[in-house]
């Protein structure tokens, strides 16, 4: 099998790569995160209408390039080297990923309006009781008439604070954790009833509590099938695990590679401490953690149209859960006290680490579902 990435996704990956390095440097981003919003909606509209980048993954009829999962896996790879606080997960990968599959009058309308980062999509799939459990609900959308009535609570979703349109899950029958009566709501983030309690995560990025007090959309929010929602749901997460997965790969080189020069100028004992055999011991193994990263990354990425999809999905992102948090670790060790502080760009790849390693899944999840896999495969 051929590893190797064809010329056009090369291609993408320099492009983002040139651009960020001009643009989205250290300060600049330390910047972005003071200014109102937490970010700069300038590089957002760069990478939609100058590099044409948002686009890549997406299929030609909507006006993309017709791209796939291994182009989104090598731009996620950039994003995660330049400490990226850019919607492309939750508005690219998982909105219109969702608007991809269910098609429709929607679909025509928004799609080209993300590739031209006219819209923003914040995604909300999780609830304070659900942990993980993508099917475990309390929030309900009602019939009213030709439309829908949403009530309910979503914890945690990224991207809200400044995105036009929320794509969100709800109960629409069943009982609180059923699989079945799941369904799927891309609604404007405007519409009456949305509260949002906007906060800071521990990286700098920003994220909502949303809180739907009887809001009313319309029957065209509805995507997809009413109540059969939840393997598309899965579907979408599973792809936006791997998306993240490719993100902690290029924090995590790009963090050795801060570490590996920290360590060449740092004195201790009149000489460099990366001279000194242990530090070199652990400069080795985190540059192993990061070559595993990317690895398991394609592997995930390859495998997301297997039909024992969560199975590779898990095994990759167990593994880079894992190795994220030693290799942040390790890094913070070798820096010292100077490693978690504000003004070094080390303690800020080790928060977003972090962060990566509980969304959509912690490690104790994906050992529990890929043990429930391999459990169910041998019976």
């Amino acid at each position: 099998m051929d590893f190797n990435f064809t010329e056009t996704q090369g291609m993408l990956r320099d492009t983002l790569h040139r651009y960020l390095a001009d643009n989205y440097d250290f300060d600049k981003r330390t910047a972005m995160l003071k200014r109102e919003g937490g970010r700069d909606p300038g590089v957002w509209q760069a990478l939609a209408t100058e590099l044409g980048l948002l686009g890549a993954a997406l299929p030609e009829a909507y006006g993309g390039f017709g791209g796939g999962a291994v182009d989104t896996m090598v731009l996620m790879e950039e994003f995660g080297r330049a400490l990226s606080v850019e919607p492309y997960v939750p508005t690219v990968v998982l909105g219109a990923g969702a608007l991809v599959e269910t098609g429709g009058a929607l679909a025509e309308a928004l799609v080209p309006g993300i590739i031209g980062g006219e819209v923003i999509i914040g995604a909300g799939f999780y609830e304070p009781q659900g942990r993980y459990n993508l099917a475990d609900l309390k929030t309900t959308a009602k019939k009213d008439g030709a439309g829908w009535v949403l009530n309910g609570h979503k914890a945690v979703v990224v991207a809200a604070p400044f995105a036009t349109h929320l794509l969100v899950s709800a109960r629409t029958g069943g009982s609180q954790r059923e699989a079945g009566g799941v369904s799927l709501f891309l609604i404007p983030a405007g519409t009456k009833g949305v509260v949002r309690r906007d906060y800071p995560c521990v990286d700098g990025t920003l994220a909502s509590e949303l809180y739907f007090e009887n809001a009313a959309v319309g029957a065209d929010a509805l995507l997809g099938a009413e109540g059969g929602a939840l393997p598309l749901i899965e579907k979408l997460v599973d792809n936006a695990t791997v998306a993240q997965c490719a993100e902690a790969t290029g924090a995590m080189k790009r963090l050795h590679e801060l570490t590996l020069d920290y360590a060449k100028q740092r004195k201790q004992f009149g000489k460099a401490i990366g001279d000194f055999q242990v530090i070199q011991h652990r400069l080795v193994d985190m540059f192993m953690e990061a070559e595993q990263a990317q690895s398991m990354t394609l592997m995930g990425t390859l495998r997301l149209d297997d039909p024992n999809r969560a199975k590779w999905v898990s095994q990759a992102k167990a593994k880079i859960n894992k190795g994220a948090r030693a290799l942040g670790q390790w890094a913070v060790q070798t820096h010292g006290g100077i490693g978690i502080t504000t003004e070094l760009a080390a303690g800020h790849y080790f928060k977003r680490l972090t962060i990566i390693e509980t969304q959509f899944g912690d490690l104790d999840y994906h050992l529990g579902r890929l043990e429930a896999g391999l459990l169910a495969e041998a019976a």
